[in-house]
């Protein structure tokens, strides 16, 4: 697995990465548990945001200063955006399943912060080494390719059909197997995952929560990680294009959980993008579609998409 990253770029990821999640874990617990309002979430988007666009900055000019070729650091650097946007897009998916976790258990607006800090850790973790695992298997086996294209063709038809329909845990397999395993208790206790029940230590309602955000980060994870392959091959964009857009997802969650029924037509974008991006992926050896390009479908998609969406929203009722 080869990159054009020098290894002191390397290690600023990781520091950057460590220092975010410093931010999250210590100094924002300092604030206790507190609802998030959009105001609060739009502020920490724009800083995710601003923050993945400054380190593609630093991508570029590492690029074009290590190797003096700046047509290949214009490249990778769009490599870098266009992944980054794709898997920001997709996490607009994985948001709403949180959102139906979070309501179908009435978790209080003061708590889902925790959980989504912890949920972002295991989707760090769970996708770096996804992300080593698919990079050596397309490095030693081409054809892997098409297996991954084909599965994102799948998944996106998959996604139009269920987009608009309603969704309930009430019959997730998942869900029914944890109930028989872990003793769960009816109330919440604060933000601990355990709690005592006439003398014998069983698990809090936050506990199945936790539990079934990280089979979610485990699903989207296959979902999203072959999406990016199709941009590049390069582990170290897909690796920090999918990092930076999942430090973003605790604030994404807050902002779009209190839009999300004006951008109803959201899943069926969605859908069309991965139809796209499995579509690219098997014509590879036939056509290779240009970064530029996937990028411009991508946001023309999402654009479309969210214009519709506002425009066909179902309209508030008013109260005379």
């Amino acid at each position: 697995m080869n990159t054009v990253a020098p290894l002191w770029l390397w290690i600023t990821f990781v520091v950057i990465v460590l220092v975010s999640l410093f931010v999250d874990f210590v100094v924002l617990k300092k604030q206790g548990s507190h609802a998030v309002g959009v105001k609060e979430a739009i502020n920490w988007s724009i800083v995710w945001v601003a923050l993945s666009f400054l380190f593609n900055g630093l991508f570029w000019w590492a690029i074009k200063d290590t190797t003096g070729n700046a047509e290949l650091a214009n490249t990778k650097s769009l490599e870098f955006l266009t992944g980054y946007l794709i898997e920001k897009s997709l996490a607009v998916d994985n948001i709403f399943v949180f959102l139906m976790i979070f309501t179908y258990f009435a978790v209080p607006s003061e708590f889902q912060k925790r959980v989504l800090m912890i949920g972002i850790i295991g989707a760090i973790v769970l996708r770096t080494i996804m992300i080593l695992i698919g990079g050596w298997l397309l490095a030693e086996f081409h054809w892997v390719l098409y297996v991954f294209g084909a599965f994102l063709l799948l998944t996106g038809i998959k996604m139009w059909w269920a987009a608009g329909k309603e969704q309930s845990l009430d019959d997730n397999p998942a869900l029914k197997l944890l109930r028989r395993i872990l003793p769960v208790s009816k109330n919440y206790d604060g933000e601990n995952f355990w709690t005592v029940e006439n003398g014998k230590k069983i698990a809090t309602p936050l506990m199945m929560v936790i539990c079934l955000v990280a089979l979610t980060d485990v699903i989207f994870a296959v979902d999203s990680i072959p999406a990016i392959f199709a941009i590049t091959s390069d582990p170290f964009i897909v690796l920090t294009s999918n990092v930076f857009a999942i430090l973003g997802l605790r604030a994404m969650y807050f902002l779009l959980a209190a839009v999300a029924a004006k951008f109803h037509l959201l899943p069926y974008g969605l859908a069309v993008i991965l139809v796209f991006i499995g579509s690219k992926m098997m014509l590879i050896d036939i056509y290779k579609i240009p970064v530029a390009v996937s990028l411009g479908v991508v946001v023309g998609i999402l654009a479309i998409t969210m214009i519709w969406s506002v425009k066909t929203a179902p309209k508030e009722a008013t109260h005379g």
